[in-house]
């Protein structure tokens, strides 16, 4: 086992470093992926050409690719991880890029034959691209109900209609469509089809124009429009009528990965502010001196710290929990983008006018805000998370939280050894969850000798009492409160849990770094983990003590020696070019 974890960490801390290499310090000015260069990119709206031709000449593609098939993914979380390096400099290249290729990609990977996923995989390893096209503006999150059609025929399928909102959809070298294939009512009338440009009529599709986005501007969102056209039934992905499983299969690992992709684009205004914070005078003294300023910055942090926790636990669980995925996925691709959006809110403050500057020193600031809200609506809103979840919660509140396994305590060790990922095994509900049986089964091992591990712990059971109470709503929800057009109540109840997976991960995170403090001695410190818990019991609307006085400084001292050497505001304090 020491091998195998030696290997994928040192395969991806070298991965991770020839990107910060390649990419370049993207402070400097002069630099082809400078925040200057994204910045004119974003204005003129275009990809950053400089930034793609540097992933093409590094193979990014490779990285979305199993090994199997000759690439080098080999874990989501650390596909996380190096993505997380391009998204700090700009949100559009990694979605443009790469992101929407690795979406469309999952869902061969997971239902594909054999020839479609050698196919797909010397198509991205030649540097090509793919869209995926799961919705259609009339009908939003509900694809259930998506007219698009992929008519079965004799020789395979006939293409008709029109799909929006597609990232890529004009230099995409195949499209994964989701389409219907029956006119029966139901999840069983819809499929996957695997569309390869070089093998359809050109008479019979065309490109619709692009939109014009607040956000990604850098992005090429088209659409589609497809009029008889012929496809081989090879183009089929998985089994007909399969299309509604396969989607939501898919999502658990797309749903877990992106939002933690993210985090980079959090760390790079966090840092921003850090810079005019510590520069800016402001009442005779630096802004960083001013007490709100001072907690806002360590605010951020540690709200980052508590969704790389989430993010970690749903992206290892893929592996480890193929089972219970669905339910984390979901709350990782809810909670995640709502933490960092409110941290960046937070963030604008402190920054003030300047926040609303397009260029310059703190011109990527703005940027960011901007991009960082399409990653919560993607391929499914916040709300069709939530309604993914509320189903789930009172079978969860009968069989799991305070009678289930808690998860291995591999699921929270960022650096240990994974198996493969287990498309096989990924189900849409299980029925476990070990991550909130590890919150239950983490009130009794938790120490309380010092000041700042009862504070931690008192918070803890604050936690736990929480879900007993998400229990006992759970259990009560009428049949009508447990679907999509749930009553508010239910969308809050699910809103509570997720808030509780990230406190049962944050705690899970800190468990292990104290059994090795040596790797991490501030990851290993109980102050962070009794400042998140404080917040999140705050976001649950608690009212909890006052912390112990010594853990505001020593998060606020890992906020400047991050900034001070470069390092990442994430669980792994990886060295950055600037």
């Amino acid at each position: 086992m020491s091998i195998g974890i030696a290997a994928q960490e040192e395969r991806v801390g070298a991965r991770i470093a020839e990107l910060e290499k390649v990419l370049g310090d993207p402070s400097d000015p002069l630099g082809d992926v400078s925040y200057a260069r994204v910045l004119e990119a974003d204005e003129e709206g275009e990809m950053l050409a400089p930034g793609e031709r540097i992933l093409d000449d590094v193979a990014l593609n490779a990285d979305f690719v199993p090994r199997a098939h000759g690439g080098r993914l080999e874990r989501i979380d650390n596909l996380v991880r190096v993505m997380r390096q391009v998204f700090r400099r700009d949100v559009a290249l990694g979605l443009g890029y790469g992101v929407t290729s690795f979406m469309a990609a999952v869902n061969v990977w997971t239902c594909g034959t054999a020839e479609q996923r050698a196919r797909l995989a010397r198509l991205l390893l030649d540097g090509g691209k793919v869209s995926v096209a799961y919705h259609e503006l009339a009908h939003g999150n509900d694809f259930v109900r998506n007219e698009f059609e992929a008519t079965p025929t004799g020789e395979g399928f006939l293409l008709n209609g029109t799909k929006q909102v597609i990232n890529n959809a004009d230099r995409a070298d195949a499209w994964v469509l989701f389409s219907r294939t029956s006119d029966r009512p139901g999840s069983r009338s819809h499929s996957v089809v695997l569309a390869e440009r070089a093998g359809l009529d050109a008479g019979r599709f065309r490109v619709l124009p692009r939109y014009d986005a607040v956000g990604v501007r850098g992005c090429h969102l088209s659409g589609l429009h497809f009029e008889d056209c012929p496809l081989p039934p090879g183009a089929l992905v998985g089994e007909l009528g399969q299309g509604v499983e396969l989607a939501l299969r898919a999502f658990q690992i797309t749903r877990t990965a992106v939002p933690g992709m993210a985090l980079g684009a959090t760390d790079t205004s966090l840092r921003t502010v850090v810079r005019f914070a510590l520069g800016r005078q402001l009442y005779r003294r630096s802004v960083m001196e001013i007490p709100h300023a001072k907690a806002t910055l360590s605010g951020a942090f540690l709200d980052l710290l508590v969704c790389d926790s989430l993010s970690l636990a749903g992206s290892r669980a893929v592996h480890l929990l193929p089972d219970e995925t669905s339910v984390y996925a979901a709350a990782v691709k809810y909670l995640v983008p709502r933490m960092l959006s409110d941290a960046m809110n937070e963030l604008s403050i402190v920054l003030g006018a300047r926040f609303y500057v397009r260029e310059g020193e703190f011109g990527i600031f703005q940027k960011h805000v901007r991009d960082l809200p399409v990653l919560s609506l993607g391929h499914a809103g916040s709300a069709a998370c939530q309604a993914t979840i509320i189903p789930q919660l009172p079978r969860l509140a009968r069989r799991a939280w305070f009678t289930g396994e808690p998860a291995p305590d591999a699921l929270f060790r960022p650096r240990e050894d994974l198996p493969e990922v287990s498309f096989d095994g990924l189900t849409l509900a299980s029925g476990r969850d070990g991550l909130s049986a590890s919150l239950v089964a983490a009130v009794d091992e938790l120490p309380s000798g010092s000041p700042v591990e009862r504070a931690a712990h008192g918070i803890a059971l604050k936690m736990m009492d929480e879900l007993r109470q998400v229990q006992e709503e759970a259990l009560a929800l009428a049949p009508e409160d447990r679907t999509a057009l749930a009553r508010p109540a239910s969308f809050a109840l699910a809103d509570r849990y997720a808030v509780l997976l990230a406190a049962a991960s944050a705690i899970g995170v800190w468990r292990q770094a104290a059994a090795a403090p040596g790797d991490d001695p501030f990851l290993a410190d109980p102050a962070w983990l009794a400042a998140a818990l404080h917040r999140l019991a705050r976001r649950l609307g608690h009212h909890p003590p006052e912390l112990p006085a010594e853990c505001e400084p020593r998060v606020h001292e890992e906020v400047l020696r991050r900034f001070q050497e470069n390092a990442s505001y994430d669980l792994y304090n990886t060295p950055l070019a600037g």
